[in-house]
């Protein structure tokens, strides 16, 4: 289990912000801690190390191409089938780096290709746009935030609410799903302002529209 957070803020992104996202969730990743952030837009992970323990593997990871930069929480069965498809030497032998490079060759559709449990967020630098995606059935969680001009995201509610400036109210609807089913599904959560990113999608995000696609 790892954690990842990130945000985009119209005034422009602080790591300090980022640090108190994953400070929120550092339970989910004791072994490393990484931040990247490029003017409006930053990136955060909390790493449990399982496959490749070293520190090349630590995220944020940037791309061979150094254009992407990516965090990722989950695992992804096939990607060493998927490496093979690759025309690149690859510097660690885990999936985050096959993820990434795969991306950076394919776009955002070799999503379609992964089998796993994971949530990602990739960067673009060149077109400044910011990639968002979840497994087929939502094993992997991640909430979203998009208000004021702010798009905040983590695999917790604990790195949202952990952003001092964000005003959330409860979200009324949703308790009467908690009482009945014993969880809050999505989009919806406790929060009005913050949606569980739905299952099965992948959305690109331009600093103004969030465009949702489903591949599955």
């Amino acid at each position: 289990m790892c954690g990842i957070a990130g945000i985009y803020h119209p005034n422009g992104a602080r790591q300090e912000t980022l640090k108190l996202m994953t400070d929120a969730i550092s339970h989910r990743g004791p072994d490393a801690v990484g931040f990247f952030v490029d003017d409006e837009f930053g990136l955060a992970h909390r790493r449990l190390s399982i496959i490749d323990l070293s520190t090349a593997a630590n995220q944020p990871m940037q791309s061979i191409c150094k254009r992407y930069w990516m965090v990722f929480n989950g695992e992804v069965y096939n990607f060493k089938e998927v490496a093979k498809d690759l025309d690149v030497k690859l510097k660690t032998t885990g999936d985050t780096e096959v993820i990434l490079e795969a991306f950076a060759r394919w776009g955002p559709n070799i999503v379609e290709r992964l089998n796993g449990m994971f949530t990602i967020a990739i960067f673009d630098t060149e077109e400044k746009k910011l990639h968002l995606f979840r497994d087929r059935l939502g094993i992997k969680p991640l909430f979203v935030y998009r208000k004021n001009g702010i798009l905040a995201y983590g695999s917790e509610l604990k790195a949202i609410t952990a952003i001092p400036e964000l005003k959330l109210t409860v979200n009324r609807a949703a308790i009467p799903y908690f009482l009945h089913l014993g969880y809050i599904p999505e989009p919806l959560s406790i929060y009005e302002e913050v949606e569980k990113f739905p299952s099965g999608c992948w959305a690109v995000f331009d600093g103004d529209q969030l465009n949702v696609t489903r591949y599955w």
